[in-house]
Order: C-alpha cells, then sequence, then structure tokens
C-alpha cells in the first residue's frame, strides 16, 4: 500500500505504523531528513484533507507536504494532541489553544479552495434522519433548521476541531490536522471542543461535567467573539447532529446528548 509512495516521494520509514478507524498512517523521513506522516485512507473526507491543508499552506494546521489520490504527506508532530492535558485538569488552557487555532485557521484569505461542502448537506442526516428521533435531537434538529437559514460569517471550516486534532509541533506551535472541508458559519467550528475530549476515548469525563461546560461556554464567548445565545444554538445543533450519526451507527450517544441537553437548559435561561 505503502511502497508507490515511498518510492514516488523519497520516504524513509521512520516507525511503527498506525492504525485508525479508517486510515493507515505511517512516521517517515522525507529525502531532507524532515519528520513526517504518511496517511492513505480509504474514507472521502480524509481523503480530501489535503484541500484545506493545502489553502492554510502551514498557517495554523499541519504543512501539506504532498497528496496523491488516497494519500497525503504531511509535516509530523512533535509532541502529543491536548487530550491528556484536558484530562489531568489543565482544560482552560486547552480551551484557549482551541481558540487560538481556531482564528488563525479562520484568518481573512483568498478565494476558498473548490469543492468544499455546506452545512446544510453536512446537516443532511439530523434534518432528514433516516429513523425517528427522540425529542432532544429533534429540538437541536429545529435549531440546526434555524441557524442554516441565517448563516454568518461564512467561511472554509475545520469541521472537526477538538483534542485530538490540535497536537503539539514543537517551534511551530499549535497546529490543526484532520480537517473536514467544510463552508458555512465560523461559530459551528467552535462547537466540536464541546463534546470533548470525552469523544476520543473511552472512560474520559470532561465535557459532560456542568462546570465544564459552563466555563468552556464563557470561556469561548470571550475569546471567539461569537454571541453566547449563536453559541449556545450551534452547540445543540452540533451535538444534535453527531448524536444522530451515533445512533445511525447502532452506538450509544449519551456525550453528545448530555452536551446537547446543557446547552439547550442555558439557552431556557437565558
Amino acid at each position: 500500500m505503502t511502497e508507490p509512495y515511498l518510492s514516488r516521494w523519497r520516504l524513509r520509514r521512520d516507525g511503527p505504523a498506525i492504525q485508525t478507524p479508517r486510515a493507515h498512517l505511517w512516521p517517515v523521513l522525507t529525502a531532507t531528513g524532515e519528520p513526517a506522516m504518511l496517511k492513505v485512507s480509504d474514507e472521502p473526507e480524509e481523503q480530501n484533507a489535503h484541500r484545506l491543508l493545502r489553502w492554510w499552506d502551514g498557517n495554523g494546521a499541519a504543512r501539506l507536504l504532498a497528496h496523491e489520490g488516497p494519500a497525503i504527506l504531511i509535516e509530523r508532530a512533535a509532541g502529543p494532541s491536548l487530550r491528556q492535558r484536558s484530562i489531568d485538569g489543565d482544560d482552560d488552557a486547552c480551551t484557549a489553544i482551541l481558540c487560538q487555532v481556531l482564528q488563525r485557521l479562520h484568518w481573512p484569505r483568498n478565494a476558498a479552495p473548490t469543492e468544499l461542502i455546506c452545512l446544510r448537506t453536512w446537516f443532511a442526516d439530523l434534518l432528514q434522519p433516516r429513523v425517528a428521533l427522540p425529542p432532544l435531537l429533534e429540538q437541536c434538529g429545529s435549531w440546526a433548521e434555524v441557524l442554516l437559514q441565517e448563516e454568518q460569517e461564512i467561511r472554509p471550516l475545520h469541521g472537526d476541531l477538538h483534542h485530538d486534532n490540535v497536537l503539539d509541533f514543537g517551534q511551530r506551535g499549535w497546529l490543526a490536522i484532520d480537517p473536514k472541508r467544510l463552508l458555512g458559519d465560523r461559530a459551528f467550528d467552535y462547537t466540536t471542543l464541546f463534546s470533548n475530549p470525552d469523544l476520543c476515548g473511552p472512560g474520559i469525563h470532561v465535557a459532560t461535567r456542568p462546570e465544564r461546560f459552563t466555563a468552556r461556554l464563557e470561556q469561548v464567548v470571550a475569546l471567539s467573539g461569537i454571541d453566547r445565545v449563536r453559541l449556545l444554538r450551534w452547540i445543540a445543533a452540533s451535538m444534535g447532529l453527531s448524536a444522530a450519526w451515533f445512533r445511525d451507527d447502532g452506538d450509544p450517544a449519551d456525550i453528545d446528548e448530555t452536551v446537547a441537553q446543557m446547552a439547550l437548559e442555558a439557552l431556557a435561561e437565558g
């Protein structure tokens, strides 16, 4: 699977392979000795990550070094993601870093790349569910419909910016990986962090703690400049979409549903 890319891009293996549900990754060294990560995926969204990585050109995200078919080659992180730091109690710092990364990604640039996915298309499984949804998710879907009719500050979005997708790149700082090539309201990009790092692995309990939700909400509002009510509505809509995906796969959606409930309760309180 990797041999054509290793040869074509003059790469040398530099560690054991890593397997994820949708891709295989190999630490490699480039011809000049630069640490890099070769990723080969059979999932269309992961294959299309090159579009935004190229457009961001290393500003806020890992630098794209090469792309061909299902393979991308990016610079390799020097350290871990934000997952463990959040679990260990430094969640305020993690939230600040995530917001800083998003500010860099959302910085005005030239014309957006082609073939991005609009948020209405992205939300199809919540707006037109395959099976009946519980009242909580129906309410989330109602907010999604309202928000999608009045999107603001439309720009290219990462679409999955959370603790496992922001890594330490040493002197280059904290950078994002694995974008989903979306186009829409920038407030949506701040929502995924609210269900993480709990969704990054089993047995994690940070995002579902009410005091953490409240602290994050106030912190993100202050750092992003997004109106509190607008952000809460987008959180509810985003959690509803993620929960619908989990339900479609036959998996528990308790984390997303808990966060959605907290967002809706905060909205009701005013």
